[in-house]
């Protein structure tokens, strides 16, 4: 059931791995904003559903308020013409004290018996079991999405803004636009991660973001690492695979403390953890290569 747990927990933090994929692997862009967005998701959750907030009501409200500070990162980029990292960064901080003013204090409890999005499919007599199976489902349609939206034209202009911003406006893309858009969506996506994470966890606090950028990074690294050594390129398997490394860098930290490491080290080991990940891509070819002359 602890293993159970961290694999529930990863599939939570999913829509923040997406939403990561989306700012770094489509317009090569380190949002920092997701501490900021990702908590204040999860904020907006506990105080909606202690109000008795409707779930639907409170998603569409936590979405969009993710999306508006992507579009305010994106703006600070490319209007005042700011440093990607110093745009996440400002906005981030900012965003810490409108997180504090939504929540009032430090830490708010959600009641046991409030709405929630866990409570709609229950075949299962475990709750575990009944929380997996939903967000699995979540998951699915969040894949089955990103890949549509990726495949229109829009989608096809957000990957040209990424790849080569003077090429697509050759092309008469206005680049700066598609990226604002593509950072709120961004953005979007880690709220919604915020508003699933606090359904699980039972309580929202002001510190629930702190270094969540870093796990959503090892996640989009692992992930990608596991489909180039597999070979698989179609793009819902590199979205999907996105999901699957947010599972494997959760059961990795629970597995290090199921062996007996001290909790305090937890941000060291992620650490740690991610900086061997991202070495995997540069060894991989060496690797290969000796696979293939043994």
């Amino acid at each position: 059931m602890f293993y159970l747990t961290a694999i529930t927990l990863g599939l939570a933090l999913g829509a923040l791995c997406l939403g990561i994929f989306i700012s770094l692997r489509i317009f090569n862009f380190p949002d920092i904003t997701a501490d900021g967005s990702y908590t204040l998701g999860g904020v907006i959750t506990a105080i909606g559903l202690v109000a008795g907030w409707g779930i639907v009501e409170t998603l569409i409200l936590a979405t969009v308020a993710g999306m508006i500070a992507g579009t305010a990162t994106g703006l600070i980029h490319t209007r005042m013409k700011l440093n990607s990292l110093l745009s996440g960064i400002l906005v981030m901080t900012g965003l810490y004290s409108v997180n504090l003013a939504i929540l009032g204090r430090s830490n708010v409890p959600v009641p046991f018996d409030s709405a929630s999005v866990f409570n709609y499919l229950q075949p299962f007599a475990e709750r575990t079991y009944n929380e997996l199976l939903t967000l699995l489902i979540i998951f699915a349609l969040l894949v089955v999405f990103l890949t549509w939206l990726l495949k229109t034209d829009f989608g096809l202009s957000m990957r040209a803004s990424g790849n080569n911003p003077n090429m697509a406006r050759g092309f008469g893309v206005n680049a700066n636009f598609i990226k604002v858009i593509g950072l709120a969506i961004a953005n979007g996506f880690i709220a919604i991660s915020g508003f699933l994470v606090v359904q699980l966890q039972g309580f929202a606090d002001i510190n629930m973001g702190v270094g969540i950028v870093i796990l959503g990074l090892g996640a989009v690294i692992i992930g990608e690492s596991l489909m180039n050594i597999l070979g698989w390129t179609k793009m819902w398997i590199r979205i999907g695979g996105v999901i699957i490394g947010s599972v494997v860098f959760r059961l990795i930290i629970s597995l290090v403390l199921s062996a007996g490491v001290d909790p305090i080290w937890i941000k060291l080991l992620t650490a740690v953890v991610v900086l061997v990940i991202v070495g995997i891509p540069g060894l991989i070819p060496s690797i290969g290569k000796r696979i293939k002359l043994e």
